[in-house]
Order: C-alpha cells, then structure tokens, then sequence
C-alpha cells in the first residue's frame, strides 16, 4: 500500500478521495488550511490518516511533510463559481502559488508521482462536444473575473507538467466535468437549486428564477464515480498525459430543476432569468480515454439526484456558513 498525500482533503472531492484511500488500505496524509473545506468531512474516517493543517502555498512546510510520500493529489483550489465573481484574487493566489508549491516540493523530496485536478473550465465554450482532452484551452476575456479560475487551472498543467516532467516517474491530470453529491458546498448549481425550490414551497410562491432559460446543459458526474476514476488514472494512466473524468449523461438544466424538484416533492413553475456573463451554453466530455482504462460511471444522474437531495433536506444550511462555501 502506498503513503500518499491529497491536498484540499477537507474539500468536497478531496474529503471523498481521502475515504476511498482509506478504504484501500492506503496511508494518507490529508492536507488543507480550511479556508474553504471543512475539518469535519475528515471526521471518523477508518484507516491511516495524518490530519495536517497547512496552506498549501506554504512550499517549505510542504516540504517539512512530504517526506516518504509515494504520490501528491494535489486538489485544493477556490472553486465554486460565485467565488469565481466575488474572489478572483484569492481563487488566482491559491491556485497559481499553490501549484507551484506542490511542484517544487514533489521536485526537492523525490516525490514519484503528481496527480493534479484541472477543470473542464480550461476550454470555457468548447468547440466540439462531447469535447476530448486534446480541444484548445481558451481564457476568452481578462477582464471578467470568472475565468480567474479557468486561468488558474490551466497555468496549473502547465506547472504541473513543465516543472516535473523529467524529474518525476508520473506526471497526470484530470479534469473533472460537474461533480456533485451529498455535502458539496453550497456555491454550486443543484444545492443551489435545492435551497430555491425549498424556499419557494415554503413560502407558497411556486416558483423559482433560473439562470438563463434552461436550455443551457451539463453532463453531472456523482462524486464516489470521481473519485473512482481519479484512483483508476492514478494506476492505470500514463504519465504526461490528461484524462476527462465525468458521465457523458448530459442534461438540460431545466430538466435538472425539474428533477430536484420531483425528488424535494415539490414541483415549481421555472422562470427564465439573466444568465450569467461567461457562462458556457453546453458542456460534456469525451471520456473515452478514461474508458480505455477502465472506468465506467455507475450513479445514474436521477439515483445521485435523489441522494444528494436527501442529503440536504437532513442538513439544511447553517446560518454561520463559511462564506467561501
């Protein structure tokens, strides 16, 4: 078994990472500052785990623990697209010094293998959809602070792949497509839709305003099916490469109200409203790279629905919410 490290381990992704490690029998040093994941994802978890609190811009203090470690996933980031708009800066510092951080450490320990997470934001619109990891990565306008995150992953592959190439034996990125489940935040599109149509029942309006018309689609992918395909990559993949994980189930968002609002029981008129300035109007990938290793998404999206809502109908949001969640 190896002793591994995941930064951003009290993230969404991360937090689930962490348990699927554990799980098989891996030793993993979870890392985060918690200044935007949550200590308490990594409560009770069975196995080895070190709990160590840093941020992940600190390159020294990396260095003080990477020590001994067979492989980096390296995770943390700002994401959540209302942060994209409200904390460009702080998505920016975090994913460009973190990455380079993770890099130089993995470099000076002699670290074997680096597994970064990208975003399918690197393309912003993509030219061909379902699109494949070799499409071209757009930044389309500076000046709209939503691409401070799509910039920041994309300089993090470059990071990634040009600091390590020759010095470490693997060098892998993933871009996950629209990951969600239970207790992923609430700065994301279906806890979003969640709380409105929740809101719109109690309050006897029986209706909610979308972000734009509707017709605008996603391919979501459940979170355990993520994480699966991040560990397959990880022992199956090859080294100076990307690989799209995600479901190919791709959706209207109309038709995704549609469906959290059937599994709240609570059906909603759904108005059309302003979207978003930099939204992307479609978006799915090719995954037939990861399928060549052998992965398979298994969550329908109507099963990983039903239980992401039932998750958060148990656990309402806190009125002390961290803002960055």
């Amino acid at each position: 078994m190896a002793k591994v490290a995941v930064t951003g381990a009290g993230g969404f992704i991360g937090a689930y990472l962490v348990r699927e490690l554990l799980r098989r029998g891996h030793h993993v040093l979870a890392i985060d500052n918690y200044l935007r994941g949550r200590p308490s994802r990594l409560d009770h978890l069975e196995g080895t785990i070190e709990r160590i609190d840093l941020d992940v811009r600190d390159r020294d203090g990396l260095i003080k623990v990477a020590k001994g470690l067979d492989a980096v996933f390296h995770l943390a980031a700002i994401n959540g697209t209302e942060n994209f708009y409200k904390r460009p800066a702080l998505v920016l510092d975090v994913g460009v010094r973190g990455a380079i951080a993770v890099a130089e450490a993995c470099v000076e320990v002699g670290i074997p293998d680096l597994v970064v997470a990208s975003s399918a934001e690197v393309y912003q619109t993509p030219a061909v959809v379902p699109t494949p990891e070799d499409i071209d990565m757009i930044i389309p306008n500076s000046l709209n602070p939503r691409y401070s995150y799509g910039g920041s992953k994309l300089i993090s592959e470059l990071i990634a792949f040009n600091y390590c190439r020759d010095k470490l034996a693997k060098v892998q990125v993933f871009r996950p497509h629209n990951i969600y489940g239970p207790d992923m935040g609430w700065k994301h599109v279906i806890p979003q839709l969640i709380e409105k149509i929740r809101h719109a029942a109690a309050s006897g309006a029986g209706r909610i305003e979308l972000q734009g018309d509707g017709s605008e689609t996603r391919a979501f992918c459940y979170v355990d099916d993520v994480v699966d395909g991040i560990i397959t990559m990880w022992e199956r993949g090859e080294t100076m490469n990307v690989y799209h994980i995600g479901s190919m189930e791709e959706v209207p968002i109309r038709h995704l109200a549609e469906m959290v609002a059937d599994a709240i029981g609570a059906p909603v008129e759904l108005i059309p409203g302003p979207a978003a300035e930099g939204g992307t109007p479609r978006r799915c990938p090719d995954i037939a790279k990861m399928r060549g290793i052998g992965y398979e998404p298994k969550v329908s999206l109507a099963e990983g629905v039903r239980r992401t809502v039932a998750w958060y109908l148990e656990n309402p949001r806190p009125a002390d919410t961290n803002t960055l969640l």
